[in-house]
């Protein structure tokens, strides 16, 4: 299972749904309505200053609804160029080895990879695992 999480001006919410509907997609979701923030597209914090929201939807779907959440958003996100749009992906979660079966030593094991540590990620620039990108997009999304 992946985690997608959009985080868009509230304006385009009803356009973002009704992709989602074209494309079969994101049926099941939790929404979390009046979200402040400031990101690329600016400041949006409900106020007589900058008076936009966001909204975010969250959902955990397969990758291939994945895929058609991302060719919805793309749409949208064609048609708003300027209305702030986000998508972020987490991958699933890492399988934990059970303390029972863990090393002692501190060598990793020839059948087992050495884990990345946050902390030796930051030594050495590599990403951590939930850096990690989950979904590439396809030729038609990745040429906006």
């Amino acid at each position: 299972m992946i985690r997608l999480e959009i985080v868009a001006n509230q304006s385009v919410e009803e356009n973002i749904l009704d992709a989602f509907i074209y494309e079969k997609v994101g049926k099941y979701y939790t929404k979390f309505s009046n979200i402040y923030g400031v990101g690329t597209s600016g400041p949006r914090m409900g106020d007589a200053v900058w008076p936009e929201e966001n909204f975010a939807l969250v959902i955990w779907c397969e990758e291939e609804e994945a895929r058609g959440i991302l060719r919805a958003v793309e749409f949208v996100k064609r048609k708003f160029p300027d209305e702030g749009i986000k998508v972020f992906g987490l991958p699933p979660a890492i399988k934990q080895t059970p303390a029972s079966t863990k090393q002692t030593s501190a060598e990793p094991s020839e059948t087992e990879p050495p884990a990345v540590t946050e902390t030796k990620a930051a030594e050495t620039g590599a990403a951590t695992p939930a850096e990690s990108p989950v979904i590439k997009p396809s030729a038609e999304t990745s040429a906006m």
